[in-house]
């Protein structure tokens, strides 16, 4: 039976990358990944519009908002957008059905496996979580979100251009240990980067103090960011550091991945990035760094560890 990655020591670095990146495939170059957007009609928003289509007046009324509604820009590592929860009996048995088919469009084979895990242990299950649909699906302007501990989900057929995902991302599990946590394999891998730089590079990496977590707006050629400049390591730490973005993101399904890597590739690259990571909060004593942060004008990544992950991510074009 094949170990997942989350039970994996953390030197045995190279299984744990080949399987937390199973359904993204890695290559030596960033280009490779300069696709299009995902498709209006995609299995994910499909299943969307059949959802909508489904509903009564009475439930839309509950759950459809305005696409512009102030609701769809709110993240939170643990909030309801609606206040029908998907197993209540305002849902239809086929409608939670179309539910399930939005979940596994967005996600990769092995992220559907590992947020269904994480909502089990969180929440008690997927029943516990809540969705809304802004806009209208018949139209080319529409996003369904699904909320709830530790995660934020969204398919919208690229309804928000020059923003992967349909906006800002957020997972995360409730287990402390990081053997046991389902998404503990990513700082490993993260910290593959720290553990081959050099000892200035270190310095400039190894920070004292934190950004909140909920901090990920994107902040453009204009910003500031903190930690070592990914244009200043060598050609095998950019591939350790594009690893870990593509680690951080392969929960989800392989076109908005590909949308996330173009819009970075268009953008400089990873060399308009900055990695860093914190003292504080380092969850065994062990010098294994369990909060980072990886930033740039087009890219917020922030990972924390301890005392359980949270993780929050945005890439995209920040508007003028």
């Amino acid at each position: 039976m094949t170990r997942q990655p989350n039970a994996i020591d953390r030197r045995s670095f190279v299984r744990i990358a080949s399987a937390a990146t199973v359904a993204v495939p890695l290559a030596g170059s960033i280009a490779r990944f300069a696709h299009g957007a995902p498709a209006a009609r995609q299995p994910a928003e499909s299943a969307v519009g059949e959802l909508y289509a489904s509903l009564s007046e009475a439930q839309r009324g509950e759950i459809c908002f305005d696409f512009n509604h102030s609701k769809r820009s709110e993240i939170s590592a643990n909030w309801h957008v609606t206040k029908h929860k998907i197993g209540d009996t305002f849902y239809s048995d086929k409608q939670r059905d179309l539910i399930d088919r939005v979940i596994r469009g967005v996600t990769s084979e092995d992220g559907y496996e590992r947020f269904q895990r994480q909502m089990t242990s969180d929440h008690q299950g997927v029943h516990n979580y809540a969705i809304a649909i802004f806009g209208d699906p018949s139209t080319d302007q529409f996003q369904w979100e699904l909320t709830g501990r530790h995660l934020t989900m969204r398919a919208d057929g690229n309804s928000v251009p020059g923003a992967a995902f349909g906006g800002p991302l957020v997972y995360g599990h409730g287990v402390g240990n990081p053997k046991r946590s389902l998404f503990g394999y990513q700082t490993a891998v993260a910290n593959e980067v720290f553990k081959s730089l050099d000892a200035d590079q270190a310095k400039a990496a190894l920070l004292e103090g934190f950004p909140g977590e909920w901090e990920v707006e994107l902040q453009g050629s204009e910003g500031k960011f903190e930690g070592v400049a990914v244009a200043d390591l060598s050609g095998e730490q950019k591939q350790l550091v594009e690893q870990t973005l593509r680690t951080i993101i392969a929960p989800y399904r392989e076109t908005d991945v590909e949308e996330a890597m173009s819009i970075l590739n268009t953008n400089g690259g990873v060399d308009q990035l900055r990695m860093a990571f914190y003292q504080d909060e380092d969850l065994l004593n062990d010098k294994v760094w369990d909060l980072w942060r990886i930033e740039g004008p087009n890219l917020v990544c922030h990972f924390r560890g301890a005392p359980h992950v949270h993780a929050y991510i945005n890439i995209g074009v920040k508007k003028a």
